[in-house]
């Protein structure tokens, strides 16, 4: 015997998928950015750039995340103090 209401589930579903979808879209976004950021403003002396751009595509939004802590904010404070 169910205790729950019968139209609680179907809600629960469209919920968590509606978050789900926001958040798939949000770190796409996230991931693209830190790509096309990688690409554009990262140093080519060596092989830095192409290694950032491997991380960011083969580890998805993590290695996403990982650039944006280690390389951007760095870089991003240097030329602010410069």
């Amino acid at each position: 015997m169910s205790i729950e209401p019968a139209g609680f589930m179907p809600f629960a579903f469209v919920m968590l998928f509606f978050f789900g979808a926001v958040f798939g879209v949000a770190a796409f976004a996230f991931w693209l950015w830190m790509l096309i950021d990688c690409l554009k403003y990262e140093s080519s002396e060596g092989n830095d750039k192409v290694i950032w751009v491997l991380v960011i595509i083969f580890v998805n939004w993590i290695g996403a995340l990982v650039y944006f802590f280690v390389r951007r904010q760095p870089r991003n404070a240097a030329n602010r103090a410069a």
